[in-house]
């Protein structure tokens, strides 16, 4: 049982699927930050598909004492879970459990952090270091609806690019926008790139991520990366986004975390 004194819990919000490598993945980004952090408690809540879903896990901690809970959406853009589904689960939460203080932290795009968890994905699919200025990477993210989401995705390929050195970098979605991953990759083939790559700028398998490999296999690219999973860049960007959360209501700055892998 934690006490009122206790640092606020971090409750992990995935989205869930019936994917079982999905809830895998989660669970093993949640032991990863339990590692980097041994005294702060992580939890995992579900928004759909797997259990505990989010309102029963915030019960049982109102249950054990706790009374501050950092709501941190295991989402990589701002779109339509981050900005309406998870809110309106924590208000209907906060009205029933009124001794719960919950707020919610950003998402955790676009940031360094995840590049450089992308470039490692890459160079343990075989992309060598020295092979950069011949290579053009295809951003393949899930997709979405939401106009920013989209803008965002476009944002992180235009300055990955610049501050990476690849000969180019396109992004690609896997439902809801185009171009699709197969087509960006035939882009990149028209436009005489020596050799294509593709990143999933995704967290864990499941239907869309499976999709982008497809598309990925399909136009016949170089080099396909994982899904992020349990990078160790991404448990330091959750731990920064729990910080981030805290500094806000506090007023104090949150220092980044080291960007050596």
């Amino acid at each position: 049982m934690h006490g009122p004194t206790s640092r606020p819990t971090l409750l992990v919000v995935a989205h869930g699927s019936r994917d079982p490598r999905h809830a895998a993945t989660v669970s093993a980004l949640r032991a990863r930050v339990r590692g980097l952090r041994p005294g702060l408690r992580v939890e995992v809540g579900h928004l759909d598909f797997n259990a505990p879903r989010v309102p029963r896990v915030l019960e049982r901690l109102s249950a054990e004492g706790a009374r501050d809970v950092v709501a941190l959406p295991l989402l990589l853009t701002r779109a339509f879970h981050a900005k309406s589904d998870i809110p309106a689960v924590l208000r209907e939460a906060s009205a029933r459990l009124p001794r719960l203080t919950i707020r919610q932290a950003e998402v955790l795009g676009p940031s360094r952090l995840l590049t450089r968890a992308l470039e490692r994905r890459l160079a343990g699919a075989g992309l060598r270091p020295g092979d950069r200025r011949s290579t053009g990477v295809v951003l393949a993210s899930a997709g979405s609806s939401d106009p920013e989401a989209i803008a965002v995705i476009a944002d992180i390929a235009w300055e990955w690019r610049r501050t990476a050195g690849w000969c180019a970098v396109r992004p690609a979605f896997a439902s809801a926008s185009l171009p699709r991953t197969a087509d960006a990759v035939r882009a990149l083939r028209a436009e005489g790139v020596q050799q294509v790559a593709v990143a999933p700028y995704v967290i864990a398998p499941g239907f869309l991520p499976d999709r982008i490999a497809a598309g990925a296999r399909e136009a016949g690219a170089d080099i396909l990366a994982p899904a992020l999973g349990d990078a160790p860049e991404l448990a330091r960007l959750l731990l920064h986004r729990y910080d981030q959360a805290l500094a806000t209501a506090t007023g104090a700055p949150a220092a980044l975390p080291a960007l050596t892998a």
